[in-house]
């Protein structure tokens, strides 16, 4: 008789008690379970140990990998990795049992239940319901950077969206740009744009002579770049060096720069704000 780990391995880590029952016997199942070889994730549902939380949770609900836990799975980038999977069940489906999840009722594709994953647009759409409009921006901006969805994709499905999130969804589609270069850099260009400074573009090509650099953000009337500084170090004093000839090219160039590291755009964005605000007021008035 094969053993019952060996049938979930075959099955791809899963499969139901029916089958397990059929492929080896009701005892056996038993016995495997006792001993830790297997594990009941929901009703008639038994995995091999170890099975990711969200895998599990998808198998237990019978849904679909949805919003953050979806933008996860998909490599979207986040601020914070969701607590409990987020899972679409069909939304005429009861509430059944099973571990610890955040379950949306809603209809999905035929592709997305035999990928038990949202897709690529759903996704971006669903998280910027529920997101603050600056982690929705990140994931929108992230997403379009793959090149597999087009702006106008997203535009059109807020504007043809309802049901709460509309608001915050529709800004997002309308402010994201598959220019940007990072999580760090889309959180900082949205509270820009939620405290009304405007002017700023994104990856902005500054040329000083034979010197060329793309600057995160640039205000080109005022010549003011301002760059979001993530979590690397300059591993070299060759890399050190080559950071403070660039930095020394935009300002011979005009161009004053602003440096905002993760702490200051997530910890502090009062005064990041404050900052800019005053540095691109006295820029415009000289």
């Amino acid at each position: 008789m094969e053993p019952v780990g060996e049938v979930l391995a075959r099955h791809g880590g899963w499969a139901t008690r029916a089958e397990l029952v059929g492929a080896t016997s009701r005892r056996a199942v038993e016995a495997a379970l006792e001993r830790g070889e297997v594990q009941r994730i929901a009703l008639g549902i038994y995995a091999l140990p170890g099975l990711p939380v969200d895998e599990a949770a998808v198998l237990a609900y019978d849904g679909v990998l949805s919003h953050v836990s979806a933008a996860k799975s998909l490599g979207l980038p986040l601020l914070l990795t969701p607590p409990k999977p987020h899972i679409i069940v069909p939304p005429k489906r009861r509430p059944r049992p099973g571990p610890p999840a955040v379950l949306h009722w809603a209809e999905t594709s035929s592709g997305e239940r035999r990928n038990r994953l949202t897709s690529l647009l759903r996704t971006v759409v669903d998280c910027s319901r529920i997101l603050p409009f600056n982690e929705a921006l990140a994931v929108a901006d992230a997403a379009l950077a793959t090149g597999r969805l087009g702006q106008d994709e997203l535009l059109a499905a807020t504007a043809a969206m309802g049901g709460y999130g509309c608001p915050n969804a529709r800004k997002t589609a309308a402010a994201a740009t598959r220019l940007s270069d990072s999580f760090l850099e889309s959180m900082l260009r949205a509270l820009l744009i939620s405290a009304g400074i405007n002017g700023f573009e994104p990856q902005v090509l500054v040329t000083h002579g034979p010197f060329r650099a793309r600057v995160d953000l640039g205000h080109r009337k005022a010549r003011l770049a301002i760059e979001a500084e993530g979590f690397e170090f300059h591993g070299s004093r060759r890399d050190f060096a080559a950071d403070c000839h660039r930095y020394d090219e935009l300002v011979a160039a005009g161009w004053l720069v602003l440096r905002f590291t993760y702490e200051q755009v997530v910890g502090d964005p009062a005064w990041v704000v404050a900052t800019v605000r005053a540095a691109l007021a006295r820029r415009l008035a000289g």
